[in-house]
């Protein structure tokens, strides 16, 4: 019975052994390559066993909307036929790469005399994009004791860049409270947004202020900026509102007087404003340059 036993498990052993050589298998060396762009990029993907001697190969770039062919009957397609091709008979390899080369890149085989005739595997590209200088919002000038928030941001860095402040060359902490040097001062600085938000600004808060984005590839800077702190006058504003209120005041007074005493009542009286008088009934009238309006009666036309 044992050596019955013995003899299926040989030969079970053996059907797996023949289906693991007759099956094409794919292995790839990193599935989730990351490269700087416009360096090189290999998508390693090799076949481990096949019994098929000439398999057929195709490379695809799988999107979200659509699936587009990179390797397909035997030539690369659009624009990677000017900047890819296989290495070692199945591996992808990409010279200056771009951000819009990110993504995920399906190699399939197909064996037609393996037990198991198709195999794929996916490789995850990942681009890492240097940062573009960032803009950066510095106000020009803020009254002593009042808040003020510095911006700063960029949009092409990949990974997201992170950022720091600095005035006058010299780094900013995340928390002035954080180092004795910046205790008078009262801000705080968001690495991930980019800004630097003062709760109350001081006169030694004055300087030039820059930005710095940084990730994994690089850095860059936005160009320094200044930003003025003022004290506020308040006895000025208020000498300054006396004054307005004293001009409105003497000029409602002189337009008083103005009026009592008659400057602005119009005594003229036009010659030809009066009423003539109302023609009794039977009565004409007839004008003549010398005399003006005379009165007959009906019996003198007559």
């Amino acid at each position: 019975l044992w050596a019955s036993a013995r003899g299926i498990l040989t030969d079970l052993f053996l059907i797996f052994i023949g289906y693991r050589i007759f099956a094409v298998e794919l292995i790839s060396t990193n599935q989730n390559p990351v490269v700087q762009e416009f360096q090189r990029a290999e998508l390693s993907c090799i076949i481990a066993t096949t019994k098929t001697a000439n398999p057929r190969i195709e490379w695809k770039k799988i999107g979200s909307k659509e699936t587009t062919y990179v390797f397909f009957d035997n030539k690369m397609q659009g624009d990677w036929a000017n900047r890819a091709q296989l290495n070692s008979r199945t591996s992808l390899v990409i010279s200056n790469v771009t951000r819009a080369d990110k993504g995920i890149y399906r190699c399939e085989v197909v064996a037609p005399e393996d037990a198991r005739i198709g195999a794929e595997i996916n490789i995850n590209l990942t681009v890492h994009v240097k940062p573009v200088p960032p803009k950066c919002h510095v106000p020009q000038s803020v009254p002593v004791g009042k808040s003020a928030t510095l911006q700063c941001q960029e949009k092409e860095g990949f990974p997201e860049p992170t950022y720091n402040w600095y005035r006058n060359g010299e780094a900013l902490p995340l928390d002035s409270k954080s180092s004795s040097k910046f205790q008078n001062s009262s801000f705080t600085v968001n690495t991930k947004t980019g800004t630097l938000v003062f709760s109350e600004v001081q006169k030694g808060d004055t300087g030039r202020y820059s930005c710095r984005a940084m990730n994994a590839v690089g850095d860059a800077w936005c160009e320094d900026s200044v930003m003025e702190v003022y004290d506020l006058n308040i006895a000025g504003i208020v000498g300054g509102i006396l004054v307005v209120l004293l001009v409105l005041t003497l000029t409602a007074l002189g337009i008083c007087c103005a009026y009592r005493k008659g400057f602005f009542i119009n005594n003229k009286q036009d010659g030809n404003s009066y009423k003539t008088p109302t023609k009794p009934d039977g009565v004409n009238y007839i004008r003549t340059d010398e005399e003006g309006d005379f009165r007959h009666k009906s019996s003198f036309v007559i």
